[in-house]
């Protein structure tokens, strides 16, 4: 069968360097599995094992440093009918040492060869996790304050279900990549190599002496019995094919005039537990009953139970080409940590803007008009702070109408909430 390799971009690394015979045992490899060059993908990294990419006339894809085993998966997961090989120098190893962890649990079919020569050789031969304490290296003494990383072991141990380690001038590794490629799940083949541009310069390494610290490690040669479980694609495949289809979101009708037909920029200024995100929503839907466009924005701290909860929302009769809100129209003031977090806001409001302000929230002065509702007169739990205040606006039909309201309510909830939320809106049918 005819090289794979690409005349137009032969091969060119330093002399001597180890990633040139691993370049004709992967060239051999496919030969000997008879595969077309359009069932091939070569994923690569930064580095010079990332220069496979260019030699080889298949398919191929040049990534970021350390990420080559994502693209590889997202490759796999698309089109499993391919045969994905990923080449990787220790340098990316290391970088993407948690997409190799998380490879090793998925088990993709994937062929990962690691081209270990035990620096960066491309960026001035510093230490790699790989590099051996004693070695002299470009970064002076960093390697001795670090154990190197074992390939085998820790791939073994993450759950990658073939694993081998050999030297790149053997003359068995175009088979063992031929039997890695073959293998129905990850694969990955520790290929010992010597950089003579870099490391070799330093450091006494040749090809026996390599046999001899390849033989004084645990021997890995093929398949980890323990490892061995269904691929990942086709166990994914198999699981997805067993669960019911997503329903796709319920249409929203567009069956109301709106109050005024015009855009509204409204700024909610709330607490956690006041479902101030949940209003947002709502009022989004009810705009959505009247034919608007609506669009939502999202403030609040990761400590979702405590703390300020923002909401920005634009509602428009026209498609919304900007989401963020300068000058708000209304604004909605709940709650101090709210307040607080937009206080800025209240001296740039316009006189015809409206601030809709719980009667026990204090703001800044402004020149817009403000209205102080008493949600506590109301009997209005704090949870339901944000609804009631939607229901205020729609019962003096300003931006929505009762009837969009509760068309909202009733698309969003089901049952006993909604019974609960619409009892909400009611209650504040008299203005609060």
């Amino acid at each position: 069968m005819a090289s794979f390799l690409n005349s137009e971009r032969p091969p060119v690394f330093c002399p001597g360097c180890t990633h040139k015979n691993v370049t004709e045992a992967l060239d051999k490899a496919l030969q000997q599995l008879g595969l077309a060059a359009q069932e091939v993908v070569i994923v690569s990294d930064i580095g010079c094992s990332g220069l496979f990419d260019t030699f080889f006339n298949t398919h191929a894809l040049h990534g970021l440093h350390g990420r080559a085993l994502t693209y590889a998966t997202g490759i796999k997961m698309a089109r499993p009918e391919l045969k994905v090989i990923v080449t990787m120098g220790d340098g990316g190893l290391g970088i993407g040492g948690a997409h190799l962890l998380s490879t090793c649990r998925r088990n993709p079919d994937l062929t990962l060869l690691v081209l270990n020569n035990f620096n960066y050789g491309m960026t001035g031969g510093q230490c790699s996790p790989t590099t051996p304490p004693d070695a002299v290296v470009g970064s002076g003494f960093l390697n001795r304050l670090e154990i190197p990383l074992d390939v085998v072991k820790v791939t073994r141990a993450a759950g990658a279900g073939f694993v081998s380690r050999l030297a790149a001038h053997r003359p068995e590794l175009a088979d063992e990549i031929a039997k890695g490629i073959e293998f129905e799940g990850f694969s990955v083949i520790d290929i010992w190599g010597i950089c003579p541009g870099r490391y070799s310069r330093r450091n006494k390494l040749t090809p026996k002496s390599l046999e001899a610290r390849i033989e004084a490690l645990e021997k890995a040669s093929g398949p980890v019995a323990e490892n061995v479980r269904e691929e990942y694609g086709a166990h994914y495949r198999r699981l997805a094919a067993g669960q019911e289809p997503a329903r796709p979101p319920r249409p929203v009708k567009a069956v109301f005039e709106p109050p005024q037909k015009r855009p509204w920029r409204v700024l909610v200024l709330g607490r956690a537990g006041q479902r101030v995100v949940t209003a947002g929503e709502l009022l989004c839907l009810a705009a959505m009953t009247a034919g608007m466009h609506a669009t939502q924005k999202n403030d609040y701290p990761i400590t979702v139970l405590r703390g300020h909860s923002v909401c920005e929302l634009v509602l428009s009769p026209e498609p919304v080409d900007y989401t963020g809100i300068d000058v708000p129209d209304v604004v909605i003031a709940l709650a101090p940590e709210g307040v607080a977090r937009r206080k800025a806001v209240f001296q740039r409001l316009k006189p015809d803007c409206l601030v809709l302000r719980d009667a026990e929230v204090s703001i800044a002065s402004t020149p817009a008009e403000v209205l102080a509702v008493d949600f506590r007169k109301a009997r209005i739990k704090a949870a339901d702070h944000a609804l009631a205040a939607l229901a205020a606006l729609a019962f003096r039909n300003l931006v929505l109408s009762p009837a969009m309201l509760k068309a909202a309510v009733e698309h969003r909830f089901q049952g006993a909430v909604r019974a609960a939320a619409l009892a909400v809106v009611e209650a504040m049918s008299g203005g609060g």
